[in-house]
């Protein structure tokens, strides 16, 4: 009997090589998340953790997630350039902490402009990406998103002229202009260095969103909560260029499938919409006021509140954008998604 003719091993592993799946060709990799909020923190639990699961799940395991959180690879100011150095390969960036280093994102942090933070976060996202790759070169956009979120003070605000002389914890750079142009003085203090200030007596008064007050321990230094939709803060996951250019086709199909609006919005409905549960959470305990605006209050804030908004456009123009087109553009893409105020 005539034996079949046996191909050489190289040939049998090269043709059994080529019939794996891309991605178990894939050189392994991982990704550091670095990020400045709590472990247990909402954003954790609905976006981080959700985001990298499905990054391994997508890559058939070649690319790892490890996260890091509550500044354990570096101060919550640092994030941009610990992506744009490499001391994280993804992180979680508040560009409101570097007040004047990004304007253009600042657009989506304007008081009473957006509303749900989904839909908003959704908005967003679309609306930066012409602007990403010049504001923020040193890095790879992934995407963005933002919060909503109010005064939470000692005692209770209902009017503007109330914050002269105040001092007030300021979500980001836009939020602190605010501050100043309604008499107050803006405290620069990251979220995590919040409640000392406060407990301390260096804050009146902070601007945050709802059930982060009760996850950053806040919730035991005011007992006061505007109810008004006055401010957004937005975030962008920032990416190591680097480590980007060096994945293979494979790698970056499902980064650029986990970096898009889609994403986005997905984090900032999830993210947003149980910020804003945090509030049914604080009438429950006991011990905090809910402060009522009517809506002539809150046209009242609206004007007094309206010169953040023209600095914002002439700072915008520094950068060599048209300020108020970029802002209409913002407001259009807010009134497609729904996440207008």
């Amino acid at each position: 009997m005539k034996l079949p003719r046996l191909l050489p091993i190289a040939a049998v592993a090269a043709v059994a090589f080529a019939a794996l799946p891309a991605a178990a060709q894939d050189k392994p990799t991982e990704i550091k998340l670095a990020h400045w909020v709590p472990g247990n923190h909402l954003l954790a639990t609905t976006g981080f953790i959700p985001w990298g699961k499905s990054i391994e799940a997508a890559s058939g395991g070649s690319i790892k997630v490890t996260i890091y959180p509550a500044q354990q690879l570096g101060k919550a100011a640092d994030h941009y350039d610990m992506a744009r150095d490499g001391i994280a390969t993804v992180a979680y960036v508040n560009p409101g902490y570097q007040p004047g280093r990004f304007p253009v994102i600042a657009a989506g942090e304007l008081p009473f402009l957006v509303d749900k933070p989904g839909p908003a976060s959704q908005a967003l996202d679309a609306w930066y990406r012409q602007y990403a790759e010049r504001e923020m070169k040193d890095v790879k956009v992934c995407l963005s998103h933002l919060h909503v979120g109010t005064f939470h003070s000692k005692v209770a605000l209902t009017d503007p002229a109330q914050i002269k002389g105040m001092k007030i914890r300021p979500a980001n750079g836009t939020v602190s202009q605010m501050v100043n142009v309604l008499g107050g003085t803006a405290v620069q203090v990251s979220a995590p260095e919040s409640r000392d200030a406060l407990e301390k007596g260096v804050a009146d008064a902070i601007t945050f969103p709802w059930n982060s007050i009760i996850s950053f321990g806040i919730d035991k230094v005011t007992k006061y909560h505007t109810d008004m939709r006055l401010y957004a803060a937005v975030f962008v996951w920032a990416m190591n260029k680097d480590w980007y250019d060096g994945l293979s086709a494979n790698q970056k199909k499902v980064m650029d499938n986990h970096c898009n609006n889609e994403w986005a919005a997905k984090v900032g409905a999830a993210w947003g919409d149980a910020e804003d549960a945090g509030r049914e959470k604080l009438v429950a305990m006991g011990g905090h006021t809910m402060v009522p605006m009517s809506k002539a209050q809150i046209d009242n804030w609206k004007k007094a509140v309206a010169p953040v908004y023209d600095q914002w456009v002439a700072g915008a123009a520094k950068t060599g954008i048209d300020g108020k087109k970029a802002l209409d553009d913002l407001r259009g893409q807010l009134a497609k998604t729904g996440g207008a105020y």
